[in-house]
């Protein structure tokens, strides 16, 4: 079990798997490495993968200081790439993970080759917050419907009646309630518009037309901030279409990864 060390001294797990390029892969918000567990090999048969705990979240320290940000997640991963001797990888983050790819790609150009940028935002003042209705039914004292209310805005219903679980996108069970505020003050904390100008790496933005936890109207937002960014909506898709459109999205990704190309994507579902 592999472990990097931050500038601070906290200790990162982080996993190495396959064979070909190197290719970064990045969880959500009070997530471990299980977020990517689903479509993870199928990278791997194409990539080398790495995966990483953030800290708080897995093996990773848990320093219990509320130190946590965006920029700084970014740094964290650095100091992962640097112990497995990766010099420029790919990288494709997700939710928070998008948002620490982005200070990765705009601070630190010459260790990032192409970029996906998955179900994310820009941050505030500039990008699109969740509705009141969303936040109110996240923030509910019913803790058992505060989770349905979570599995529902990841994944459509007719998914979740074909999925018992486990589901490793609904935060990582192990963390305490204080990294799991730490974490969510990062991501509510990030901004990076100002920088995301900066970003040279080929982009491609990524978003269900469906998702409300992380509203679609950010993909058009980054996609036109970042230059020459390309941008692909998946129709019916929720914040977990890495997952539940699998299918769709994991040939988009590897697509664009090895040679840039974007498929035509299907019509929207119907519920089955």
């Amino acid at each position: 079990m592999p472990f990097a060390h931050a500038a601070d001294g906290a200790a990162l797990h982080y996993e190495v798997r396959g064979a070909g390029e190197p290719l970064v892969l990045l969880s959500g918000q009070a997530n471990d490495h299980h977020w990517w567990d689903a479509v993870r090999p199928a990278f791997e048969a194409e990539f080398t993968t790495v995966v990483m705990d953030y800290r708080g979240t897995g093996a990773s320290d848990r320093p219990g200081t509320d130190t946590y940000s965006t920029p700084g997640f970014a740094r964290d991963v650095l100091a992962v790439l640097d112990h497995a001797g990766i010099g420029r990888a790919h990288v494709y983050g997700t939710s928070m993970g998008g948002r620490v790819a982005q200070w990765l790609a705009a601070g630190h150009p010459g260790r990032v080759g192409r970029l996906v940028l998955g179900c994310t935002s820009p941050g505030a003042p500039h990008g699109v917050e969740r509705g009141p209705e969303v936040r109110r039914a996240l923030a509910q004292p019913d803790a058992v419907a505060a989770r349905r209310a979570l599995r529902e805005l990841m994944y459509t219903p007719a998914w979740l009646a074909r999925h018992a679980g486990p589901l490793h996108t609904l935060g990582d069970p192990t963390m305490s309630a204080g990294d799991r505020r730490r974490h969510l003050r990062a991501s509510a904390r990030h901004d990076a518009w100002d920088a995301l100008p900066r970003i040279t790496a080929p982009t491609l933005v990524v978003h269900g037309t469906d998702d409300r936890f992380n509203p679609t109207a950010n993909a058009p937002l980054l996609a036109e901030r970042i230059p020459d960014a390309r941008m692909c909506l998946i129709p019916g898709a929720r914040h977990a279409y890495f997952e539940e459109f699998a299918d769709i999205a994991t040939p988009l990704v590897l697509g664009f990864l090895t040679d840039g190309v974007l498929p035509t994507l299907p019509p929207r579902r119907t519920a089955s």
